[in-house]
This record gives C-alpha cells, structure tokens and sequence, in this order.
C-alpha cells in the first residue's frame, strides 16, 4: 500500500498513509530501490483527513536499516 515517508532518520521515520495500522505490529517498508525491511509501529502521531501518521522503527538496527533511505546522516557526536 502506498506511503509516504517524512521526518527521515537512521533509525526508521514517521510515515503517512490511509490506513490504520496497531502500534506494535510489524509491517514492511520497501523503498524506491526496491529494498525492503521490517518496521515496528511505536506510536500514532496524528489522524487527519483520513490520513494517519504513524511512527516507525527498523526491527534491525544494522548497515541495512542505515543505508535504507539513500541519504547519508551525519555521525552520532553525543557522549550521553
């Protein structure tokens, strides 16, 4: 089903589509290239219009999940 990905991270994103999803559960996420990984849904941000917005996190952490969206984010400089 089509979505749309916003608010990009090295960890997974927010994404957007018309239906509703349980957070919890696993889905799929393929992207433009055609890779695909399994995401957890951690939280509903926003219903609107028939539009929900969900808040997802890659089910492994590793290269893949990192490299998943294409873009390169800069290194974690935080020593906390």
């Amino acid at each position: 089903m089509p979505a749309k990905a916003t608010k990009l991270n090295r960890h997974g994103a927010a994404v957007q589509l018309r239906r509703e999803l349980l957070v919890g559960s696993v889905v799929t996420v393929n992207n433009k290239q055609g890779a695909a990984l399994s995401a957890r849904i951690v939280a509903q941000l926003a219903a609107l219009e028939g539009v929900s917005t969900y808040a997802i996190e890659f089910v492994d952490q590793g290269e893949r999940a990192e490299t998943f969206w294409g873009i390169i984010f800069p290194p974690n400089t935080s020593n906390t």
